[in-house]
């Protein structure tokens, strides 16, 4: 009767993808080793894009997360170690967004999320989705297909994230300052016409009101004065491709500021990833007033 009971549960499950012109995913796979999955990337806003008619959403300050139908993978493809109660009814397509606990709390998300065994802290965690990758139509068809399941399989841990149709330059910068003032990181912002597609283009942007890029930690300076004995700044190699105008010889940045006394003591080792934040660019195209922000952990997009 079990077996039966579950035959007819697959027979309905196929027809409802069927008549939801849902495409499986054909990157499930079983292999413990990583495989980095080809993912939508964020442009930076200008302010001088035309974005009348595009979709705003909000920048969650969470972990990325991918689901490739069956396991639930950081950006660079390695699986996070998560309870079944969290992923149950989650849907055998592929799926993008953010392992999020709320504003302001990476640092305790990242923590949850690299342990390496199922624990509940999960249940603080909830799995915002801002994209629904390899299926047909623009950005909000492409959702619809999420929305359509979860209807019929509704998963407590999977959420889609709100997105809001913007009128103009102006409101994105209100929205900007409204999301700044409540403890937000930024903003997004998407072309709703365009079809998937994975790496930088720009139909998708970051809103931030601080630019920030990556950096790999090469060396230190020797810190001075109250810091002496500990780290002045971080000497790091810019990761390749994000200034397209700099020189090799230009790659490398000091960061001192935004150091915690922590961190002066105990530094990233080398060769560790890290974020930093920055104010524009100079006439050289170098970052202006680079602040160091954390370490790199999987952030988001």
């Amino acid at each position: 009767m079990l077996n039966l009971a579950k035959a007819g549960l697959l027979s309905f499950t196929g027809l409802f993808y069927l008549w939801l012109g849902v495409v499986p995913s054909a990157w499930a796979f079983d292999s413990a080793k990583p495989i980095e999955p080809s993912l939508v990337l964020l442009n930076t806003y200008s302010g001088q894009e035309e974005v009348q008619g595009w979709l705003l959403s909000e920048k969650l300050d969470g972990v990325r997360a991918y689901w490739d139908g069956k396991h639930l993978m950081s950006r660079q493809g390695k699986r996070f170690v998560v309870p079944d109660w969290f992923t149950e009814n989650f849907p055998p397509f592929e799926l993008d967004g953010e392992l999020w606990m709320g504003r302001g709390q990476f640092e305790n998300t990242v923590s949850i999320v690299n342990q390496q065994q199922p624990h509940n802290g999960w249940q603080q965690l909830s799995y915002q989705i801002f994209e629904v990758p390899n299926q047909a139509g623009g950005l909000l068809e492409r959702l619809g297909v999420l929305k359509m399941y979860l209807q019929v399989f509704p998963a407590p841990y999977l959420h889609i994230i709100e997105q809001t149709a913007v009128s103009g330059r102006d409101e994105v910068a209100n929205h900007l300052k409204e999301m700044i003032a409540h403890g937000g990181e930024g903003l997004v912002l998407r072309d709703p016409n365009t079809p998937y597609y994975a790496g930088r283009s720009a139909k998708a942007l970051k809103v931030k009101e601080k630019q920030d890029a990556e950096c790999i930690v090469q060396g230190y300076t020797q810190g001075e004065g109250k810091y002496q004995g500990q780290v002045g700044a971080l000497l790091c190699e810019i990761v390749a491709g994000q200034f397209p105008a700099l020189r090799d010889s230009q790659r490398v940045v000091k960061l001192g500021s935004g150091l915690s006394d922590q961190e002066r003591r105990e530094p990233p080792p080398k060769g560790t990833l890290v974020t930093f934040q920055y104010m524009g660019l100079t006439k050289n195209g170098l970052p202006r007033f680079p602040v160091y922000w954390r370490i790199r952990s999987d952030k988001s997009w």
